[in-house]
C-alpha cells in the first residue's frame, strides 16, 4: 500500500480502557490546619478521591509561603495581570502555543498603544501539559498570586476540574474568560456563572456535522473519542444530534488522553470498521486523531472522518503530510473539520488582514522557561485566530471597567458588551443569561495542503459524489 510512514511505532496501540481504582485520601497530618490543607480537604469532599489525591501528588511544587486569606499581593498600578494555565508541553502543546501566540499578537499592539487606561496587559503563564492535576495546582497558585482573572485555558478535562474550585471560593470573584473548549459545564449551572465563553459549543459543532452527514445520506455515524470529559462531551453531542434524526451511534472507540502520533490505532479502526459506518466523528486532540486518520486510510476505512475545532487543524495536517513520503495528500481526502472561527485565508473578512498583520509584526513566542519540547509554530492558524479574537474581546471588556480595575466590576463590564463587532460578520452580546459570545460553526476540507472552506457537502461527501 502506498504511503509509507515515518518513524517507528510500538506494536500495541493505546488500550480502550477504564482508569484503575483511586487511592485512598490521606488525612492531613496532626497540627494546625493550614489554609492550603483546608482547601484540599474541601476539594476532596467536593470532587472525590482521585482529585484530592492528585493535589498532593502533582509533580510541580507550589510556590512556598503562599496562603489564602493573608494580605493581598498588590498588583502593579501599571499592569492588569491575567492568569493562564495551558498546554505548553506534551503532545497537545501546539494548542496552548498557538492560542497564546494569537492572543499576544493582539495584546502586543494594545500595550504598544498605551494599554488599557494606562495599564499594560500582562499574562502570567503556567504549563499544565493538558493535564487536570497540574491545572488545578496552577489555578490555586494564580489565585494566590492575585491575578486579576483567568484567561485562555485549554481543554475540557482541565477546565472542568477548575470550575468547582471557582465555585467553592466564589467570594474571591475569580472568573475564567474564553477557555479553548466547547464543553457544556462552563455554559450551564452550577458553574456557568464563573465563566465567559466566546466560541460555539461542542453541541453546536457535533449537531452541525451530524445534520450535514444525514442530509447527504450518511446516516450511520460512529465516534472515535478521547476517554475523558472532553471526549464524553463530544460523544453526548453526537448522540443527541443523531436522536433527533431517529438514529443511534453506529459504533464507538476510545483512546487515552496524551496518546502520541506514533501510537497504533489499528484496534480502534477495526472496532469501527466492523460497524460499517458512513462517517466517523472524532473528538480528540491532533496527535491521536491524526494517528487514527492515518490508520483508517491504511486499513481501508474510507469514509469521511470529521474532527472538532479543538483538534488543531494545522497540527493534524502537518502530522499527516509527514506520514507519507510519496504523497503528502494521501491521508487527507476524507477529512472534514468543523471550526468556530472563519478561515484565516479569507482576507475579505475584516479581522483577518488585521490578525495576519499583527501576527507577522509581533511573531509572539512562548517564554523560554516554558519550552521543554521543540515546536515549530505556524504563521497563521485557526487556533491562533481564535486566540486573537479572545484577546480583542478581552481588551474590550477591560476598557469597560470604570476607574481602578476590580473583579467586582467584571460582570457589569461583560454584560455591557452588546452587538460588539469583532470583524468576523457576527456580533457579540453578553448578559446574565447569555455567556457565550459566538454561535457560528464553519466547515473545512483539505485542498492543496491546507484547510479551506467546504461549500458543497453533496459534491464532496455524498455516496455518489465520493465514488
Amino acid at each position: 500500500m502506498s504511503g509509507s510512514r515515518r518513524g517507528s511505532r510500538p506494536s500495541n496501540g493505546p488500550p480502550v480502557h477504564a482508569r484503575g481504582p483511586a487511592r485512598p485520601i490521606t488525612p492531613p497530618s496532626a497540627g494546625p490546619l493550614t489554609r492550603r490543607a483546608a482547601i484540599r480537604a474541601g476539594l476532596a469532599g467536593l470532587l472525590g478521591a482521585p482529585f484530592a489525591t492528585s493535589l498532593g501528588a502533582a509533580g510541580r511544587p507550589l510556590a512556598p509561603g503562599l496562603r489564602w486569606g493573608g494580605r493581598k499581593r498588590p498588583q502593579p498600578d501599571d499592569e492588569i495581570v491575567l492568569g493562564v494555565s495551558s498546554a505548553f508541553s506534551g503532545p497537545s502543546r501546539g494548542l496552548g502555543t498557538e492560542l497564546y501566540r494569537g492572543a499576544m499578537s493582539c495584546f502586543g499592539q494594545v500595550n504598544e498603544q498605551g494599554g488599557v487606561n494606562g495599564r499594560r496587559i500582562v499574562l502570567k503563564l503556567l504549563d499544565d501539559g493538558y493535564q487536570p492535576d497540574p491545572c488545578v495546582e496552577n489555578t490555586i497558585q494564580l489565585m494566590e498570586d492575585e491575578v486579576f482573572l483567568l484567561f485562555g485555558y485549554v481543554g475540557t478535562p482541565t477546565v472542568t476540574r477548575v470550575l468547582p474550585l471557582l465555585k467553592m471560593f466564589q467570594e474571591r470573584q475569580m472568573y475564567l474568560f474564553f477557555p479553548f473548549t466547547g464543553a457544556q459545564p462552563q455554559r450551564e449551572p452550577p458553574y456557568g456563572e464563573f465563566a465567559f465563553n466566546l466560541r460555539a459549543s461542542y453541541d453546536q459543532e457535533t449537531a452541525g456535522l451530524v445534520d450535514n452527514f444525514v442530509r447527504i445520506g450518511r446516516r450511520r455515524i460512529a465516534v472515535f473519542y478521547q476517554a475523558d470529559a472532553y471526549g464524553r462531551s463530544g460523544w453526548a453531542g453526537v448522540r443527541t444530534a443523531l436522536m433527533r434524526h431517529g438514529e443511534k451511534i453506529a459504533g464507538e472507540a476510545t483512546y487515552r488522553r496524551g496518546t502520541q502520533f506514533t501510537s497504533v490505532m489499528r484496534p480502534q479502526v477495526e472496532i469501527l470498521r466492523e460497524a460499517s459506518p458512513d462517517a466517523v466523528i472524532c473528538v480528540g486532540a491532533y496527535a491521536a486523531c491524526a494517528a487514527f486518520a492515518r490508520d483508517a486510510m491504511d486499513l481501508g476505512l474510507h469514509v469521511p472522518i470529521a474532527n472538532l475545532s479543538f483538534v488543531g487543524s494545522e497540527n493534524l495536517l502537518s502530522l499527516l503530510a509527514g506520514a507519507s513520503r510519496d504523497d503528502p495528500a494521501y491521508y487527507t481526502p476524507w477529512l472534514v473539520n468543523s471550526q468556530v472561527v472563519p478561515s484565516y485565508e479569507d482576507t475579505s473578512i475584516p479581522v483577518v488582514p488585521e490578525y495576519r498583520e499583527l501576527m507577522a509584526r509581533y511573531d509572539p513566542q512562548v517564554p523560554e522557561h516554558l519550552v521543554v519540547e521543540s515546536y515549530d509554530p505556524f504563521p497563521n492558524s485557526f487556533v491562533s485566530l481564535e486566540g486573537y479574537l479572545d484577546a480583542k474581546l478581552m481588551t474590550a471588556v477591560l476598557r469597560r471597567i470604570e476607574g481602578t480595575p476590580e473583579r467586582g466590576k467584571l460582570n457589569d463590564a461583560v454584560f455591557s458588551v452588546r452587538n460588539y463587532d469583532l470583524g468576523i460578520g457576527e456580533r457579540v452580546s453578553f448578559g446574565p443569561d447569555r455567556r457565550q459570545g459566538l454561535q457560528s460553526v464553519y466547515y473545512t476540507v483539505v485542498e492543496d495542503g491546507r484547510f479551506v472552506t467546504l461549500n458543497d457537502w453533496e459534491a464532496k461527501f455524498s455516496e455518489a459524489g465520493a465514488s
